[in-house]
């Protein structure tokens, strides 16, 4: 079944990049189905049974293309996404979550199933859903007896729950993706959800209609999980709860980035999160009890699957948990049947009927990880424990029985008499019965420990193409966090569960599992923080080359079919899947930079800036890192989540510079995670620049990772990689203002044999002025301030006579950029202008008479 799992995936794969008209697959299945069973008959088992996993891949092909072509159509909501106001009602799908909003008060977010929406007078029945951000804004209160104000964060935030009836009004969107290559299919994440726009709404815009609505069962379930999520909040203090939730619950909204960060960089973010892991440590400790007191085999594993099923459903967390819980539903089902040992079978079974329901499954990541997780565990580490620890664990059972030394290999039946040796001399101080438990518990733990470290190893190995090829991530120390870690789950988790459950019978009763389950937390986060704080835990880094993908790949599939062979073979097979590995977070592809050429490239950050610059010697400079408006603390980072998955694609592992135009969050609220994804060697910025929390925490970054500081000033001259650079503005007397403005932003021009660019941040008409009187002449202008009414003058325009221009600007954004009046200026300037929100990534390359334009989306 594993093999026919693969086939039927290799089909997908096939049907998908090659497609062929129906009647050919259908044709081609009824041809080798006729010549299968004509060679079954004949008992050619060898030739049957290659022709019966041919035709699973064809069943794969028509699959993929079946799903392809049977298009949803669009839903009806679209019409109501131009980003007016509108009324809608409908009744609440998801819990809402509440947050600190980063216009005060706080923010809730919450998903509706929209029934019906109002535009004016008019009512139109629609269907469909939506992912509302329900905002307050912080209010200030009357004065106190000292005459001073003082900001009140009483909030009127009401959490929406499950079924209730809602009208409001909000301003709807179509969730859209960023225009870069290797971006996050951010719709297509939404679309699997069931989520067709966004929107957002003021709390006093929300009314509660009287009513219910929705599923009975999906009701049972936010009930129930509300009501745990209550208990876990009673018996741990706010982090370890925050932490406990996501662990148990799949809960996220209370644990921070911090959080999710050090995990991640230690390599051990399937501990925090509802992983297969969870589900199977929770399966293991519940079948390990119903089997110790006595329980029949069919009942351990009927309770077993009730209650794991009920947990996956509870949990919520979408596709992992369900292919999990499928796997080990097979897996105890196989047990059933005397198949213990068939565990790839399982593996496959489970894969197959995911991915026949379907296709798309085998391009997600997660699926991708769970399934090579699993393979890897049943199909090289269960045949590597069965030839190394399991005999000596056997040679552990019964250890005061000698008759059982007759059935084991002389090998392993000495190994019993020496420890009835070392135990024998232990009596003396342990008595006969403590020495013989002593010396059986600590050989256990020893092979306990060796079989931790050796999956461990094994699963960081396996996985290092598809971390590095999604993520962009290698945990060089995963091997001693997890090897802390995970055992202190297997305690963590039964023993809160144990805790949360006990509480709805005695507070009291709960106390002693609380504990141990606060104590094994406590021992979990300082093991992730040790390792987490080690800069060498989390090397960042590029795409792999296609090539080292193939090898890669070929080296786990070699490693899968050596494992039950000879121990050279087998050792053979482990070798090559290490030295892959190696060389995966080692080798360092060929970054893809136009050699003699000046590039500049608009990347599409939304409403922001950032600029890729190579200079025609290959030097990388990248101006500005985007960021998100009104909250330099959101989950969501533009330096990390959009700019840096950009940079790691073209191959690009570090910068030589980075440099931010001026201190607004929409220019360098991403540039903390670039410093530490490609620590560049500089780092640019204006010499006049109002100290501010964020620049501050960006200098510290910086000073951590050796960044050499460097101030420009007006009137600066230098070259960089054969591009010559001239510092325009602010002038050198330039007058900081108690806030960050626009007009702070610092002017580059930069010039390359006959051609010259203008980068001028957001910077408005008083600097263009000054520039003017100055004779600035550029071929292409950085349009000011996302194309705001406030820059880009006519005058400038007829002064800088640029032949071309380029606006970096957020589509539908709420400031209305750019503003038409702009772009009838630019087109009355015959200025061939280029957006990044409706063309995504632009790239520009000059080489020094002429200039070439390559636009992402035409």
């Amino acid at each position: 079944m594993f093999a026919a799992c693969v086939a039927f995936a290799s089909g997908i794969i096939f049907g998908r990049h090659f497609w062929h008209p129906p009647v050919v697959l259908l044709s081609a299945f009824a041809l080798i189905l006729v010549g299968a069973v004509v060679l079954a008959l004949r008992r050619n088992t060898v030739a049957a049974g290659s022709a019966a996993l041919v035709l699973f891949s064809l069943c794969g092909a028509f699959a993929i293309q079946a799903r392809d072509a049977a298009v949803s159509p669009a839903s009806p909501l679209l019409r109501h996404s131009e980003g007016e106001e509108v009324s809608i009602s409908g009744y609440v799908i998801r819990d809402g979550v509440l947050r600190q909003s980063p216009f005060g008060g706080q923010q809730q977010s919450v998903d509706i199933a929209v029934e019906q929406v109002m535009i004016e007078s008019r009512s139109d029945a629609v269907s469909g859903s939506v992912r509302l951000n329900i905002f307050e804004r912080h209010r200030k209160a009357s004065a106190d007896a000292d005459g001073d104000d003082e900001e009140q964060s009483a909030s009127k935030q009401r959490l929406l729950v499950y079924g209730e009836r809602v009208s409001l009004t909000a301003k709807l969107r179509p969730p859209l993706n960023y225009g870069n290559p290797g971006a996050l299919d951010y719709r297509g994440y939404l679309r699997a959800q069931g989520i067709d726009l966004l929107g957002t709404a003021s709390t006093d815009a929300v009314n509660v209609l009287p009513g219910h609505s929705g599923s009975a069962f999906a009701d049972l379930r936010s009930r129930m999980r509300r009501s745990i999520l209550a208990r876990i909040h009673a018996l741990w203090p706010a982090p370890q709860a925050g932490l406990l939730d996501a662990m148990l619950i799949g809960e996220r909204a209370y644990i921070g980035p911090e959080w999710r960060e050090a995990f991640q960089r230690s390599g051990t973010y399937h501990v925090l999160v509802v992983s297969g892991m969870n589900v199977g440590i929770l399966a293991f400790v519940l079948f390990w009890v119903l089997k110790r007191i006595r329980a029949g085999e069919l009942t351990a594993t009927l309770v077993t699957l009730f209650v794991t099923c009920g947990y996956a459903y509870l949990a919520d967390s979408g596709a992992p948990i369900v292919r999990a819980a499928l796997m080990l539903a097979i897996y105890l089902a196989t047990r059933l049947l005397y198949r213990q040992r068939a565990a790839l079978n399982a593996v496959g079974v489970a894969a197959l009927i995911i991915l026949a329901a379907d296709p798309g499954a085998i391009l997600d990541a997660s699926f991708q990880l769970t399934f090579l997780s699993v393979v890897a565990i049943g199909g090289i580490a269960l045949p590597l424990l069965e030839r190394t620890s399991e005999p000596y664990r056997r040679a552990l059972r019964m250890f005061g029985i000698v008759g059982y030394d007759q059935v084991l290999d002389p090998k392993h039946a000495q190994f019993r008499l020496d420890l009835r040796m070392i135990a024998g001399r232990l009596s003396r101080f342990l008595g006969k019965s403590g020495a013989r438990f002593a010396v059986v518990t600590f050989c256990a733990t020893v092979l306990g420990a060796y079989e931790v470290l050796l999956v461990s190893e094994l699963m960081q190995v396996a996985l290092a193409l598809p971390m590095i090829w999604y993520f962009h991530r290698a945990t060089l120390l995963a091997l001693p966090a997890n090897a802390l870690v995970v055992p202190l789950t297997g305690v963590l988790m039964p023993a809160s569960v144990a805790a949360v459950a006990l509480s709805y019978v005695s507070q009291s009763l709960a106390a002693i599992p609380a504990w141990i389950a606060s104590w094994a937390l406590e021992a979990v986060t300082g093991a992730v923080k040790l390792v987490g704080a080690s800069r060498m835990s989390d090397v960042r880094m590029p795409s792999p080359s296609v090539t080292m993908a193939v090898l890669a790949a070929a080296s786990f599939a070699l490693s899968l079919l050596l494992a039950r062979r000879r121990a050279l073979l087998c050792a053979t097979g482990l070798f090559t899947l290490t030295l892959c590995a190696f060389l995966l977070v080692t080798y360092s592809p060929h970054a893809q930079l136009p050699r003699g050429l000046f590039e500049l490239t608009a990347i599409d950050v939304g409403q922001g800036d950032s600029f890729l610059i190579v200079s025609p010697e290959g030097k990388t400079l990248l101006l500005d890192s985007g960021g998100m408006l009104g909250n330099g603390n959101a989950d969501f980072d533009i330096g990390e989540d959009v700019v840096s998955p950009y940079l790691w694609t073209r191959g690009i592992a570090r910068l030589d510079a980075v440099a931010f135009s001026h201190g607004h969050l929409d220019h360098m609220g991403g540039m903390r995670a670039i410093v530490r994804n490609f620590q560049p060697r500089e780092l640019w910025m204006a010499e006049a620049n109002l100290s501010t929390p964020e620049l501050e925490a960006l200098l510290d970054i910086a000073a951590e990772y050796g960044v050499s500081v460097r101030r420009r000033a007006a009137g600066e001259v230098f070259d960089f990689g054969g591009l010559h650079f001239q510092v325009l503005a602010p002038p050198r007397d330039w007058e900081l203002k108690a806030r960050v403005r626009d007009e702070d932003a610092m002017v580059l021009r930069i010039s390359y044999g006959e051609n010259s660019v203008l980068m001028v941040g957001d910077a408005g008409r008083r600097i263009e002025r000054e520039l003017v009187k100055n004779g600035i002449r550029a071929d292409l202008l950085k349009v000011g301030h996302h194309g705001s009414i406030t820059a880009t003058s006519p005058e400038f325009l007829a002064a800088l006579r640029p032949k071309l221009a380029v606006i970096s600007v957020g589509r539908r954004n709420t400031f209305r950029h750019p503003r038409p009046e702009v772009l009838a200026r630019l087109a009355e300037a015959h200025v061939s202008t280029y957006r990044t929100d409706t063309m995504g990534i632009v790239s520009f390359y000059l080489d020094g008479s002429s200039i070439r334009i390559a636009p992402y989306r035409r």
